[in-house]
C-alpha cells in the first residue's frame, strides 16, 4: 500500500516540525483535498493554535518554511502535500501488479462462519432472499480475500407449521401430481401449494367471521388451521406416513432450490436442517429449566425473563411441547460451534429479526455458551418493489427465477437490437451475465441496514451506476488491452504525472483498503461505490488521455499499463460482488 506509507510519512515529517515547536502536540490529522488540484494530502492547522500561540494560518507558513521542500505549501491554514509524480507514480503501478496487491491479510488467521439464504421448504426463493444471498456470498468472498478462513453455511427451514400448510394442502388436494407430471420446477410446484393453503385458509375465515365471530375466535375454530397443526404433532411423533410426505416435498423444494443457487453464483461449504437440530435446542431449554434459568408457565409453557437486558419476556416451548423457531435457533447455533469452533458467526438476516437475535444471542448466553459472545446478526433491509411489498402465502412473491428470466430476456433483446449477436458469442449466456451483473450490483449498491425499491429496468441500463455499466467498462478496457498485446504492463508509470493518470493511479492504489473497510464493517456496498467511483475515473483518464493515439511510444506503454492495473481491479472487485466479468459486450 504505497499511498498509505506515503500518508505515514507525512505525517511523520509534520509531526516532527510540530514537536520542535512544541512538546505537548497532539496527534497529527491528515485528510484528502476536496479537490484534486488542491493536492494529495491536506494537514489542518486549527488544532496548534492554542497550544503554538499562533493563528492557523502563520503556524502552516512557518512549517512549510521550514519542511523546506516544493512537495509542500501553505494555502490558508493548511499544508497541502503534492506528491512527486514522476516518483511516486512507478512505485505504485509496480505494486499494482504484485500478485499480492489484492489480498491484503488483516483477517488472517480468523475463522468466520457465515450464514444466509435460509430458506423454507415450502416455497420457491425470492426477490428478498436474492438480495439475502448475494449479501452472504459477497460478504464470504470479501472476508476470505482478506486472510480470513470462512465457512458458508445454509439453515434449511425444513420443518414447522408452514410447511405443513403446504404438506396439508398437497395431501388433500394434491390428486398424485407431481412437478415431472406437471412441467413445473419443482420448488415452484411445492409453492403452489402453500398459496392454495392459504386461500383456503382465509375463505374459511371470512366465512367464520360472518357468523359474528370476530378474527382471533375464527382462527381458533378454522378447521383448515387446526388439520395443519394436527399434522405437525404427528410429524413430531414420528408418524411414518406424515414423515414420508414430508420427506418427498421437502425434496422437491429443495432440489429446486439448489438449480437457482447454481445459476445465481451461490454456494455453501455445508448445509443444516432445523429437523435435525431443533430436538437439541429443546433439550437446551429443558436443561435450563431445570437450572432455574427459565420458568414454566400455568399452561405448561416454558418462558424466559429477559427483562433485565431491556427485553421481555419470551417463549421457548409452547405449552404441548413443541418447538418454536427460537428453540431451533438455539439448536442450530450449538451444533455449528460444535462443528466448527469459529471466531465469530455472522447471522445474514433481515432486519424485522433483530429483537429474535437479541434474545437467541441472551439465552445463549444464560446457558453458559461463552462464543454467544461472538455471534452478529447482519441486519438488512426490506427489498420492495415499485407497487408494493411481496406476500409470499399471496402469491405476489417475486420469484427469483422468474425475474432473472425476464432480466435475461431484455437483455437479450439489448444485444438484438445492437446487433451485436455475433460479437458476444453465445448470446443467450452473455444477456445471463448481464442480467446476474445487474442484479446483483443493484441489491449490494446500497448500505445493508437500508431498506430499498428494486426497479429491474433501472438495473440494466448501460450508463449510469450499474452493473451492466461496469461490465461495459471491463469490456472496453479488455478490448484496448488485446490491441496492447504485452505491452499492456511494460510502462515504468513515469509518464503518468497529468491530473487523470495521477486520480486513476490514486484510486486503484486505494483497493486494498477498500477491501480491508469492507471486510471490517461487513458492508460489500463499500466494494460496489468503489468500482464506480474507478470506472468514472478511468472514463475521464480515458477521454483526456490518448492511450492509441499518443505520439510518445514511451507515454503509450505506460497508459497501456495503466490500463491494464485498472483491468486487474475491475475483474478483481466484480468477482467479489457476484458481478460477472464481460470481455465483450
Amino acid at each position: 500500500m504505497i499511498m498509505k506509507i506515503l500518508k505515514e510519512l507525512w505525517k511523520s515529517r509534520i509531526a516532527a516540525v510540530l514537536h520542535q515547536l512544541s512538546a505537548e502536540i497532539g496527534p497529527v490529522i491528515l485528510e484528502i483535498p476536496p479537490r484534486p488540484e488542491m493536492g494529495d494530502f491536506a494537514f489542518p492547522m486549527f488544532t496548534y493554535a492554542k497550544v503554538l500561540k499562533k493563528a492557523p494560518v502563520q503556524i502552516a507558513s512557518l512549517l512549510v518554511s521550514q519542511l523546506n521542500t516544493p512537495e509542500a505549501a501553505a494555502e490558508g491554514p493548511y499544508i497541502n502535500i503534492r506528491l512527486n509524480r514522476e516518483e511516486s507514480a512507478p512505485l505504485i503501478l509496480s505494486r499494482i501488479f504484485d500478485p499480492a496487491f489484492c489480498r491484503p491479510e488483516p483477517l488472517a488467521g480468523s475463522k468466520y462462519m457465515v450464514e444466509f439464504s435460509s430458506p423454507n421448504t415450502n416455497k420457491p426463493l425470492h426477490l428478498g432472499h436474492l438480495r439475502n444471498d448475494v449479501l452472504g456470498e459477497s460478504l464470504s468472498r470479501i472476508l476470505a480475500a482478506c486472510g480470513a478462513e470462512v465457512r458458508k453455511v445454509c439453515i434449511i427451514n425444513d420443518r414447522g407449521i408452514h410447511i405443513c400448510k403446504s404438506m396439508l394442502a398437497y395431501q388433500e388436494q394434491g390428486a398424485g401430481q407431481t412437478p415431472e407430471s406437471t412441467g413445473k420446477k419443482s420448488d415452484h410446484f411445492v409453492g403452489d401449494f402453500y398459496v392454495l393453503f392459504n386461500r383456503l385458509y382465509q375463505q374459511e375465515l371470512e366465512k367464520l367471521q360472518g357468523t359474528g365471530l370476530t378474527e382471533k375466535e375464527a382462527e381458533a375454530r378454522s378447521t383448515v388451521l387446526n388439520r395443519a397443526q394436527e399434522m405437525l404433532r404427528k410429524w413430531e411423533a414420528g408418524d411414518p406416513e406424515t414423515v414420508e410426505l414430508w420427506k418427498k416435498m421437502n425434496q422437491w423444494t429443495i432440489s429446486g432450490m439448489k438449480e437457482t443457487y447454481s445459476r445465481t453464483g451461490i454456494s455453501f461449504d455445508h448445509y443444516y436442517f432445523e429437523s435435525q437440530t431443533y430436538l437439541t435446542g429443546k433439550d437446551e431449554i429443558l436443561r435450563g429449566l431445570e437450572q432455574g434459568i427459565f420458568y414454566r408457565a400455568d399452561d405448561g409453557s416454558v418462558w424466559v425473563d429477559l427483562t433485565g437486558e431491556n427485553l421481555d419476556k419470551k417463549a421457548l416451548l409452547r405449552k404441548d411441547g413443541t418447538s418454536l423457531y427460537i428453540t431451533q435457533d438455539i439448536g442450530t447455533a450449538i451444533f455449528r460451534h460444535r462443528d466448527w469452533n469459529f471466531d465469530r458467526l455472522v447471522y445474514v438476516v433481515g432486519s424485522e429479526q433483530q429483537y429474535h437475535f437479541k434474545v437467541l444471542f441472551s439465552v445463549l448466553q444464560k446457558l453458559g455458551f461463552s462464543w454467544a459472545e461472538d455471534l452478529y446478526h447482519l441486519s438488512y433491509g426490506m427489498v420492495n418493489l415499485p407497487d408494493g411489498k411481496m406476500k409470499s402465502r399471496e402469491g405476489t412473491v417475486v420469484d427469483a427465477d422468474d425475474l432473472i428470466d425476464s432480466l435475461a430476456a431484455d437483455a437479450l433483446q439489448e444485444i438484438h437490437s445492437k446487433d451485436r449477436e455475433d460479437a458476444v458469442g453465445d448470446s443467450a449466456i452473455t444477456a445471463e451475465k448481464i442480467a446476474l451483473g445487474a442484479l446483483h450490483y443493484y441489491l449490494l449498491q446500497f448500505s445493508p441496514a437500508k431498506d430499498m425499491l428494486f426497479d429491474p429496468k433501472e438495473s440494466l441500463s448501460f450508463t449510469g451506476n450499474t452493473g451492466p455499466y461496469l461490465q461495459y467498462m471491463g469490456a472496453r478496457i479488455s478490448s484496448m488491452i488485446r490491441k496492447a498485446g504485452s505491452a499492456a504492463e511494460s510502462g515504468s508509470g513515469v509518464h503518468l504525472t497529468g491530473d487523470a493518470e495521477w486520480e486513476l493511479l490514486k484510486s486503484l492504489s486505494s483497493y486494498p483498503q477498500v477491501l480491508t473497510d469492507a471486510a471490517q464493517s461487513l458492508d460489500p456496498s463499500r466494494i460496489a461505490t468503489y468500482l464506480h467511483e474507478l470506472s468514472q475515473l478511468f472514463s475521464r483518464f480515458y477521454h483526456d488521455c490518448p492511450v492509441l493515439t499518443a505520439d510518445d511510444p514511451a507515454v503509450v506503454r505506460d497508459r497501456f499499463a495503466l490500463s491494464s492495473a485498472a483491468l486487474r481491479i475491475l475483474q478483481d472487485a466484480l468477482s467479489l460482488i457476484c458481478v460477472p466479468f464481460l470481455e465483450i459486450m
